[in-house]
């Protein structure tokens, strides 16, 4: 029944103006206006992802949208000089910068205003 359906994914936000310029002036995204107060996240290669406002929203505990980096420490540094601070978590064996050196690529997890978990992965 839905093989033959378009698909796309969204997620929740708080506050959607913190969204806006999170998304756009730090991360330096495409992003559109669209109806009922959402936004349209627009990804090279990928469907438009939805950011809508949720009223009671809950940060999700895990990664919501992974972007690919050719080098994941000029992106850190890049990132950080925008005031991004990079998740430090001591199990995956981050590094002073955030950066997880574990079997597998390299990995930098970081939030968006709405304590949505983002990752940066460099790709091999």
């Amino acid at each position: 029944m839905l093989k033959n359906s378009k698909a796309f994914s969204g997620f929740s936000v708080n506050d959607i103006n913190k969204a806006k310029i999170f998304y756009r002036q730090t991360l330096g995204l495409k992003l559109r206006d669209i109806p009922m107060g959402m936004l349209e996240l627009d990804l090279k290669g990928n469907h438009p992802i939805v950011i809508y406002p949720k009223y009671d929203h809950v940060p999700a505990t895990f990664t919501i949208l992974n972007f690919l980096v050719e080098d994941i420490e000029v992106a850190v540094a890049a990132l950080s000089k925008k005031g991004i601070v990079f998740e430090q978590y001591k199990d995956l064996n981050t590094d002073e910068k955030g950066i997880a050196h574990n079997d597998g690529p390299l990995i930098a997890w970081f939030k968006d205003p709405a304590g949505n978990i983002l990752s940066l992965i460099q790709e091999e």
